[in-house]
């Protein structure tokens, strides 16, 4: 839309785009209303000629790409900047979400949580549900964990990032998280990502173990139907190389800097399994462009629940975040 053009002019746009048998989907932007008009246009040239004779279009522009809503053309090359619990995640600021893998009792969360935001960090990250690979393991404290990230959150003013499962614990991530977080093996849950959208509330996005940048980025666009508020995260892809978990694609942030508007943030902890490689990883993040971090980082790792070998120190944690800060500040990013 043109700049100034008030709500009814939007308002006309996006009933003239549903009355051509498409949907549509308006984005507020800091500089620009963007109305998508969504659904099978193959062969229908004659819109953008009639769309672009509405009152109040600047232009139309047809997005190619599989994937739309994620795309860089939908916000016209502007990239989204989010704001979440008065913290601001976009291209002048880096992200440092930090917590344990998994929530183990109320005690340890809390020390934790206060160690971590005296240190600069941005988010608290915990897991209630864990999707382990054996059904003998710890599964997470569920309903409970989520109650003392609350609690948590309350006492350091940190918002909550966790992992969501199932469109069954919905009501209790209303209740007490601020981001949801999409495992890697739900990626591509396609039916669960649709739902999660619809509640309106901010993602974090973790690429899937074998997954496409491609492909990534139309998950995102199933979220991207319900909410504004979708962070994407490379954290690692399987490959033939056993040195570490996985292998950090740190191509993909630069890669996906030139396809979408999200923000981008990496996850070290799972990618390199090993916690002497994070700081290395973490920096190179940095470098290349990365809006923030998500790591892991426990009082005590050595007698941790779930992925003790991948979890910083909370002793070691200040200077981890100090080295990493200067590494974004080389990028002219500032700690969110």
């Amino acid at each position: 839309m043109e700049p100034g053009a008030g709500s009814l002019l939007v308002a006309a746009v996006a009933e003239r785009i549903a009355g051509l048998g498409l949907v549509a989907q308006t984005t507020v932007g800091v500089h620009q209303t963007i109305v998508a008009a969504l659904g099978d246009t193959a062969g229908r040239d004659e819109l953008d000629a009639e769309l672009a004779e509405l009152p109040g279009v600047e232009r139309v522009v047809r997005i190619s790409r599989p994937y739309k809503l994620s795309s860089i053309e939908a916000t016209m090359h502007e990239p989204t900047t989010l704001h979440i619990g008065g913290r601001e995640i976009g291209p002048s600021t880096f992200c440092m979400i930090a917590g344990p893998c998994t929530v183990e009792s109320r005690e340890q969360t809390f020390a934790i949580a206060e160690s971590v935001a005296a240190a600069g960090a941005s988010m608290l990250r915990g897991g209630a549900f864990k999707p382990r690979t054996s059904p003998f393991a710890f599964q997470g404290l569920g309903r409970e964990a989520l109650e003392i990230l609350s609690e948590a959150r309350d006492m350091t003013g940190l918002p909550i990032v966790s992992e969501l499962l199932d469109i069954t614990q919905a009501d209790l991530f209303r209740d007490h998280v601020d981001v949801i977080q999409i495992g890697a093996r739900n990626m591509q849950n396609y039916t669960l990502l649709r739902e999660i959208g619809q509640m309106g509330m901010p993602v974090v996005l973790k690429r899937g173990l074998s997954a496409t940048i491609d492909e990534l980025l139309q998950a995102a666009d199933y979220l991207l139907r319900g909410t504004e508020q979708v962070i994407l995260c490379e954290r690692g892809i399987r490959t033939f190389e056993t040195a570490t978990r996985f292998t950090l694609d740190l191509s993909a942030i630069p890669a996906l800097r030139q396809r979408t508007h999200l923000p981008v943030i990496v996850d070290p902890s799972h990618a390199s399994g090993d916690r002497r490689l994070v700081g290395p990883l973490a920096a190179a993040a940095a470098a290349v462009g990365a809006d923030g971090l998500l790591v892991e980082v426990h009082d005590d790792p050595t007698q941790a629940h779930c992925d003790g070998p991948q979890q910083l120190a909370t002793a070691d944690f200040g200077g981890f975040v100090e080295r990493i800060a200067a590494h974004a500040g080389l990028a002219g990013r500032t700690l969110a």
